[in-house]
């Protein structure tokens, strides 16, 4: 039974993780200044953004979902001929529609796979799974290291499903964000107001930079600090600490909008 995993593009892990372990990643669109990129997760385009400051403050951005039917593409063309078993881990449904879009995508599929996979030499029956993971940027990358570990066990589809749809509900992440007032006025165009106009003024003036702790894409703020090496500093102290105490699994995720150069100068 070859077992196929399957990410978002939001999913932040590294490129040559998702290389070697063979990971599908499902694209989303972005659509910058009313300009449309496919965000396939490859590292040198994702460079060639940061470098043209088009994700800089100024240029209005937005993400959307693939549609059910790109999404049906996708997968009858990528994992019904190449998977017995497929699982879908998608960011939390209640930020984005991929979770939405991607089920309709599997329904249709499930309906259809046979000549695809006839046509493809595999012989048996194809099964599929999408999962919320309930997560955000680092904390879906932890599922997805997660599930690949357990996939190497040769569990059970059910007992692998079971272990994973459980393991979301563990997963606790720390966010830093740099500038309250830009987060804030990309979470309203979602129609989250979780973070007030006085917070977000109040941040920017003060140079407070906060640290909001919690699971999944749910928290508050557990510290604030002067300037964001400060809040890396708590935050890593924290991270290392937890290690020591013993995780669930041999992983930490970190997803973070900087080179690696200057990850590493960062103090923690």
């Amino acid at each position: 039974m070859r077992v196929g995993l399957i990410v978002d593009s939001a999913c932040d892990l590294p490129y040559e993780f998702s290389r070697k372990h063979d990971l599908f990643v499902l694209p989303v669109t972005a659509v910058i200044d009313g300009q449309t990129y496919i965000d396939n997760h490859d590292p040198v385009r994702t460079q060639e953004f940061y470098q043209s400051g088009l994700l800089q403050k100024g240029h209005h951005a937005e993400t959307q979902a693939f549609t059910p039917e790109q999404i049906h593409e996708l997968f009858m063309e990528k994992i019904v001929t190449e998977f017995d078993v497929a699982f879908c881990e998608t960011v939390t449904r209640s930020r984005s529609l991929i979770f939405q879009n991607a089920s309709e995508a599997m329904n249709s599929v499930m309906a259809n796979y046979d000549k695809a996979r006839t046509a493809a030499g595999r012989e048996g029956k194809f099964s599929m799974r999408v999962i919320d993971t309930k997560q955000i940027f680092a904390g879906q990358g932890l599922v997805a290291a997660h599930t690949l570990r357990l996939i190497k066990q040769k569990l059970s589809k059910n007992a692998l499903r079971h272990e994973v749809e459980t393991f979301t509900d563990k997963i606790y992440t720390c966010v830093i964000p740099r500038d309250l007032h830009y987060i804030r006025e990309r979470a309203r165009r979602r129609g989250d107001k979780s973070i007030s106009a006085v917070v977000a003024f109040l941040g920017k003036a003060l140079n407070i930079t906060p640290v909001i702790f919690g699971q999944g894409a749910e928290g508050e703020p557990v510290a604030k600090t002067r300037n964001f090496d400060g809040a890396v500093e708590k935050v890593m102290n924290y991270a290392a600490a937890r290690v020591d105490a013993g995780l669930l699994t041999p992983y930490v995720s970190l997803s973070c909008g900087l080179t690696w150069t200057e990850i590493e100068d960062l103090p923690g």
